[in-house]
């Protein structure tokens, strides 16, 4: 039997995978997790072989999950199932360490059959994210981005905070459309392509003190 780990922060989509995977013969469901945190707590319980994952999701984010995950359990592995094929997406789950990346159109066939191979140690790749990753190799390199301006962090530390784009504006007395600009060249330089995953990179990568340390 596999033992399979759902996580996915919409309940209607986990009950259905949780209803589509009890009744195959060969998976075994474990637990289910509504985002990257509960994920972790059951992983450490439930040990499953496959943990089948969402990435955007409250709390803690499934590129967070994954990369805990696989560098806690190694004999764990952890399959993305998303409707994200973006390539900053599709980057950040191969990098944590994601086994494969199916989409959830995938047919319910082929998902068992990535769910399978995931935990025969195989790699799965729905063909657009295959298609996308090729691409990606075969792109000329390009220099490394620029590193976000003082002005652009006092922005992104803003947005930790919570503000709207109005109430940075008011806070360091520029316009709206001035945010708006310094946002977008930072999902430039740090390579996302939204607030909420700007703000986690920047923790990453020390450009803003991470709460969580201070």
């Amino acid at each position: 039997m596999i033992r399979v780990l759902v996580v996915d922060d919409h309940p209607v989509v986990r009950s259905g995978l949780v209803g589509m995977l009890s009744v195959t013969e060969d998976i075994e469901v474990v637990g289910e997790a509504g985002d990257g945190s509960e994920a972790l707590t059951l992983v450490e319980s439930a040990r499953p072989d496959v943990v089948l994952m969402d990435l955007r999701m409250p709390r803690t984010d499934g590129v967070t999950a994954t990369g805990a995950i696989v560098s806690g359990y190694p004999s764990t592995r952890v399959l993305v199932l998303t409707t994200y094929d973006t390539d900053t997406d599709i980057l950040h789950a191969v990098e944590a360490g994601a086994a494969g990346y199916l989409l959830k159109d995938t047919p319910h066939a082929d998902l068992l059959d990535g769910i399978r191979a995931a935990a025969r140690g195989e790699t799965v790749l729905a063909p657009p994210v295959a298609a996308r990753l090729m691409s990606r190799l075969r792109a000329p390199s390009t220099p490394p981005a620029a590193q976000p301006s003082p002005r652009e962090l006092e922005v992104l530390a803003a947005v930790a905070r919570g503000l709207s784009n109005a109430e940075i504006g008011r806070e360091l007395y520029i316009g709206e459309a001035t945010v708006k600009t310094h946002l977008q060249r930072l999902f430039t330089k740090l390579d996302v392509d939204d607030r909420t995953r700007a703000v986690t990179v920047a923790y990453e990568r020390g450009l803003l003190p991470n709460p969580r340390t201070t």
